[in-house]
């Protein structure tokens, strides 16, 4: 999964957020080096946004020439695995699960301050497994509703479990990124804290086994869910990521996204240096720009997303006080499989 991209920023919001980004000040010594090539490896559906806000502003500031190879966050991963001694890539943007298995495979250099000093203004939680990578924006996971179909929108997670909603609610499986989260909200609404449900997820389980009769269905697919949601046969899909739910309400669809009381849960979108990465320090220099908030305020916006830098503010529609949920992925990825059969045997509809 690559989370941060699914749907497109307009075309409108990507040119005024680049020319803004253009102005990007400051020279560092590798600035005076000869024009080079830095190999960066994400996701397909970056592509739009890198090649027209970050791309420019940064080949301007470094002399240099940005070569972005947009894929698959495993794709990148089997890149760097065949390549392992003699890389061509020199930065990956990839989900947080797939820096998980770089860093166990000795793929990543770690990030310090010293060679990326904007490391040192992200919010807690936004730098992972000792520094090995960062997140530089994030998508969160709201409840997407219909607004046709409901006057009122929906302020807390517990709305989707109350029984007028039968069979009119729609969830990602747990086979999707974006769909482990309703097993914390349902923990979280048995009583437990973030952390608590993170680790124990039993109480979880058995609270979403009884959201079963208000379920419409769980989708693998995004976009089918969505269809079902802004035709009016679902009326609420929950969790819902900003970055395709907000992208669909812009272009005219009549849903929206709501931040429920009890927070939101921010997605993974990680930024790595590959070991022997050629041009290292251009690298760290890009990884540097990612986590500045000069770049990030011009791409929260088109983005729809979370800006992970302190002094840039949360986007249009989350209050300055709605909580935000990190997700412990280490932990998924030492429990996921068993957390999947379970889901498999517990949540057939």
């Amino acid at each position: 999964m690559d989370t941060l991209f699914e749907g497109q920023p307009t075309r409108r919001a990507l040119l005024r957020a680049g020319a803004a980004a253009s102005v990007l000040i400051a020279s560092p010594a590798v600035l005076r080096a000869q024009t080079k090539e830095l190999v960066v490896g994400g996701a397909a559906g970056h592509k739009p946004w890198v090649e027209q806000i970050v791309t420019p502003a940064f080949e301007k500031k470094y002399n240099c020439k940005v070569l972005f190879e947009g894929t698959r966050s495993l794709v990148n991963l089997e890149k760097m695995q065949k390549n392992k001694g003699s890389q061509y890539m020199s930065v990956v943007q990839m989900d947080d699960p797939v820096m998980i298995l770089a860093v166990k495979e000795g793929l990543l250099e770690p990030l310090t301050v010293a060679k990326a000093p904007n490391l040192a203004d992200l919010l807690p939680g936004s730098t992972h497994m000792e520094g090995m990578w960062a997140n530089y924006l994030q998508p969160w996971l709201g409840v997407a509703y219909s607004k046709s179909a409901m006057k009122t929108p929906p302020s807390s997670w517990a709305e989707m479990f109350d029984p007028k909603y039968k069979g009119r609610i729609v969830i990602p499986s747990l086979q999707n990124t974006e769909g482990l989260p309703s097993l914390f909200v349902a923990g979280l609404l048995a009583g437990g804290t973030i952390e608590s449900v993170q680790k124990d997820t039993d109480a979880g389980f058995k609270k979403l086994a009884s959201l079963k009769p208000n379920l419409l269905t769980i989708y693998t697919q995004q976009p089918q869910a969505f269809n079902l949601l802004e035709q009016g046969e679902a009326w609420m899909i929950g969790p819902a990521m900003s970055s395709y739910a907000l992208e669909r309400k812009a272009a005219g669809a009549p849903i929206d996204l709501v931040a429920p009381k009890e927070g939101v849960f921010a997605m993974p979108s990680g930024i790595a240096v590959i070991k022997g990465a050629p041009q290292a320090e251009l690298a760290f220099a890009y990884v540097n720009e990612l986590l500045g908030a000069e770049l990030q305020s011009k791409l929260a916006g088109p983005t729809f997303s979370l800006a992970t830098n302190k002094a840039v503010p949360k986007p249009e529609g989350l209050g300055a006080d709605v909580k935000i949920h990190q997700i412990d992925w280490a932990n998924v990825a030492a429990q996921r499989n068993d957390w999947v059969k379970r889901w498999d045997r517990e949540m057939a509809i």
